[in-house]
């Protein structure tokens, strides 16, 4: 596939501190990228880098071969939808997505039905008229989305733009967004810190980090061979323990010896080791590799997510069998369920469930976009 952008070495810093940290990145054509990660990863300095709203201090941005580090937005053939649509009020549906053309003094008739078949493509034909203030959250999505498209750039740019939607029309939303890319062969490069968004809509996952990528990769890829623990933890729920690589496909962990299927590691290496909760079978304690007792079991309406407790170390798993607060169960874990990484700056800072509560979870996720709301509000430039 062809090189639509290259990062290359990029460094960018705001007030004396690091935001993107020496990143090489390469978007190809036709391609659906996500860059995933928390607040203050970069994601969105990246973001900004490639629309040209920001330089960086280090390293080169190359489009279509040409170096772009000092190119103004208007002149690169791209566009951005934001967080917030900014669409015009005074205008209706027709005359926001007409806006650009109107602006490049394209002919009206061409106008005409470059409009229209925008509108179809987003699934507005007959809101022409309407005022966009009337619109719901979606629909008005749906013109930002379309004004950005009608002009044909080679990049569309989308940062975070299903935030302030409720979670059933984001989930319709990034079905939609899916299709409209496959559509128009243009090249998607969008912004989230939302997992399963993520992973449902791209071809491509970029996994941030405190400035750095930390891993590049299909979501099936990124899902089951995470590369450190903060991409594990990050990317779904993970158990994830010290371990010690006895040999090739052989590692011991929690106090007993398990076949694998990684190799490649140095004789007893230290190691972390992921294991998936929907990896795990529950089995009669006198049965299981590992043994342990239940401390909290909550009813999902698919599986169950318990806790259980094992010399210590909290584990997450996720089963369709029930189990009784302090039940004793064992623990039955398939070769191919383990995945082995190599120690990083990362270890032993997640993957144990002894303070996991999903109503702290929900809280700081909640107190996480109430902040980014506002540092909008005030205006500070460099949230990312």
């Amino acid at each position: 596939m062809k090189k639509i952008i290259e990062l290359k070495n990029i460094t960018k810093s705001f007030d004396g501190q690091v935001v993107l940290d020496n990143i090489n990145l390469d978007i190809y054509d036709n391609e659906f990228l996500t860059l995933l990660g928390p607040s203050g990863c970069g994601k969105t300095t990246t973001l900004r880098l490639i629309a040209g709203f920001e330089s960086p201090d280090v390293g080169d941005i190359v489009f279509l071969g040409e170096k772009i580090n000092h190119v103004p937005p208007y002149k690169r053939n791209v566009n951005t939808v934001f967080q917030r649509y900014a669409l015009f009020p005074h205008l209706n549906v027709f005359e926001n997505v007409a806006f650009p053309l109107r602006e490049k003094r394209v002919a009206k008739g061409e106008i005409e039905t470059k409009v229209r078949e925008m509108l179809a493509l987003v699934a507005l034909t007959g809101f022409e008229k309407r005022s966009v203030t009337s619109l719901s959250g979606g629909q008005q999505q749906r013109v930002a989305i379309a004004r950005a498209l009608v002009s044909s750039p080679r990049v569309l740019l989308l940062d975070e733009p299903l935030a302030a939607l409720d979670l059933k029309l984001r989930k319709d939303m990034q079905q939609e967004l899916k299709k409209i890319q496959k559509a128009t062969g243009i090249t998607f490069v969008f912004v989230t810190h939302d997992q399963e968004e993520a992973l449902s809509m791209s071809d491509t996952v970029v996994v941030m980090s405190e400035g750095r990528i930390q891993q590049i990769g299909t979501p099936i890829d990124i899902y089951n061979e995470p590369e450190n623990a903060f991409v594990a933890d990050f990317i779904g729920e993970s158990n994830i323990v010290d371990g010690i690589m006895l040999e090739d496909r052989k590692v011991s962990f929690s106090g007993h010896v398990f076949d694998c299927v990684d190799e490649g590691f140095g004789h007893r290496e230290p190691v972390d080791v992921v294991v998936r909760p929907e990896d795990v079978d529950i089995v009669p304690a006198e049965k299981g590799m590992l043994r342990g007792v239940v401390t909290s079991d909550t009813f999902l309406g698919v599986h169950y997510e318990i806790i259980v407790d094992i010399d210590g170390f909290k584990w997450m798993i996720q089963t369709t069998d029930f189990t009784d607060v302090d039940e004793h169960i064992g623990l039955y874990i398939e070769p191919d369920a383990i995945h082995i990484m190599r120690k990083s700056e990362y270890s032993g800072l997640f993957g144990d469930y002894s303070s996991y509560s999903m109503e702290m979870d929900e809280i700081g996720v909640l107190e996480e976009e109430a902040l980014e709301e506002v540092l909008e509000e005030t205006e500070v430039p460099h949230g990312e």
